[in-house]
């Protein structure tokens, strides 16, 4: 039988560090190593978000470590450990599993990360410009020549209904520039604007965005918070398992 491969938990952290430079980032919660599990790792699963349900797959998966975009800690949370926390940390600690979690800093890897991968998948042509904090938003050349056409388009991609707000004479106007960043980055589409987009993609819509998109002539698309984000974390793990020469699998 072959022997899995193994490193320690702290030579997978110091990869991933290396790789995603988190001391670049004031970020809502810590980016690392969330919660200690077994020394040794041989396999990771990767997924969005650490819920019960990764937890879970990850125990059947007889995972050593999970590696996550939105780990267990932020910044303002209550801090006891009852209810929904209890049963994730009960779970990971009585499975000796390690818990990896990089929030901004998986964002804004320029090759691995989910504003770059989700580029990727849509089929944009990336430009060298960005905008907003850390320069985490991206703007790119769509093949779609105007908003319906995108909307169907990224539908299609993530396999998710987008909300698509535009005033209805700008339904079929030109769209020469798209901008995108994942997850919640709502408020950013100011900025958006100001960088030159026709039309905005994230994953969430707040109630002001509704109205700048009609009056602005910018379409807004709000293609899931998840949908957007579940394309970093897998590239990212399975990059970091073929260097380390571990198992990786996406939940």
């Amino acid at each position: 039988m072959k022997t899995r491969q193994t490193v320690s938990r702290e030579a997978l952290l110091a990869y991933c560090n290396t790789l995603l430079q988190p001391e670049n980032f004031k970020d809502y919660g810590p980016n690392g190593l969330q919660v200690e599990g077994k020394r040794e790792v041989g396999k990771i699963v990767s997924g969005v978000t650490a819920s019960l349900a990764l937890i879970d797959a990850a125990i059947e998966a007889k995972a050593d470590a999970i590696f996550v975009h939105h780990g267990l800690f932020w910044r303002g949370q209550d801090g006891r450990v009852v209810g929904w926390m209890k049963q994730r940390l009960a779970k990971l600690l009585a499975h000796d599993i390690n818990l990896y979690a990089y929030h901004l800093p998986l964002d804004a890897h320029p090759e691995l990360g989910n504003n770059a991968q989700l580029g990727k998948v849509l089929g944009f042509a990336p430009l060298e410009q960005r905008f907003g904090d850390y320069q985490l938003g991206w703007l790119g050349k769509p093949q779609q020549n105007h908003a319906a056409k995108l909307a169907q388009h990224v539908e299609k991609t993530l396999g998710r209904k987008v909300q698509l707000i535009t005033a209805p004479e700008h339904l079929q106007r030109d769209i020469k520039t798209v901008a995108w960043c994942t997850g919640g980055a709502q408020d950013w589409f100011e900025a958006a604007i100001a960088a030159g987009a026709d039309a905005f993609i994230t994953g969430e819509l707040s109630e002001p965005q509704t109205h700048l998109a009609r009056e602005c002539g910018v379409a807004f698309l709000a293609c899931g918070h998840h949908a957007t984000e579940r394309y970093g974390a897998p590239a990212t793990a399975a990059h970091i398992a073929a260097q380390l020469g571990l198992e990786h699998e996406f939940v």
